[in-house]
């Protein structure tokens, strides 16, 4: 099992990013509240992984912090969800504010997640309840610079890709984002309010 990665960030296309650790270039999955951390392309950073093994492919998930990390871990457990769904959540979601959504019943938060359908979202809230206890120790962060993310195209055009990747529909991507791609917002902001569902 891979505990950690630290080295070069050469890459960033939400959700995949590679690191060049030593001379090997690791491609790295990871939720877009790490991405939205992460320092500039050519600096170092760590981030905490979680490998999954497949018949088809080993697919290595990236954490800015060990908190992140151990949500996920326990998110994978639940049935239904996979890794897939789970880095959806993480993206749409702060751990805090999903502590939150499960304290207080809140299924219409979580419902709004793409991927999460009532069902889910109950399932969710039932069994994380017990589970989050054992996730109050908040960890160690990952020491990311608050450095915004830089993107390669434009801000729009990043959160399209982003979005996609998540679980949206193409033109529903493209929908959300054109409603504020106007107000001149950046990359983050867009991925943020689509995930929260402010843009419909």
């Amino acid at each position: 099992m891979i505990g950690f990665l630290r080295g070069k960030l050469i890459q960033k296309t939400p959700p995949q990013l590679v690191l060049d650790v030593q001379g090997v270039g690791y491609e790295v999955e990871a939720p877009m509240t790490t991405f939205y951390d992460l320092p500039a392309l050519g600096q170092e950073v760590k981030l905490y992984t979680h490998l999954v093994v497949r018949e088809d492919a080993h697919i290595l998930f990236g954490f800015g912090s060990e908190t992140e990390r151990l949500l996920f871990r326990v998110l994978i457990k639940v049935n239904g969800v996979g890794p897939k769904l789970a880095l959806t959540i993480l993206s749409g979601q702060s751990v805090a504010e999903f502590y939150r959504c499960v304290d207080d019943n809140d299924v219409k938060a979580l419902v709004r997640l793409p991927g999460v359908g009532q069902k889910t979202a109950e399932r969710l809230i039932i069994e994380m309840r017990g589970r989050l206890p054992a996730l109050s120790d908040a960890g160690q962060e990952a020491g990311l610079a608050q450095t915004p993310i830089t993107v390669l195209n434009t801000p729009s055009q990043e959160a399209v890709t982003a979005l996609c990747a998540l679980g949206y529909k193409p033109q529903d991507a493209a929908r959300m984002v054109r409603a504020i791609a106007a107000e001149d917002k950046s990359c983050e902001d867009i991925i943020r309010l689509a995930l929260r569902g402010t843009i419909k």
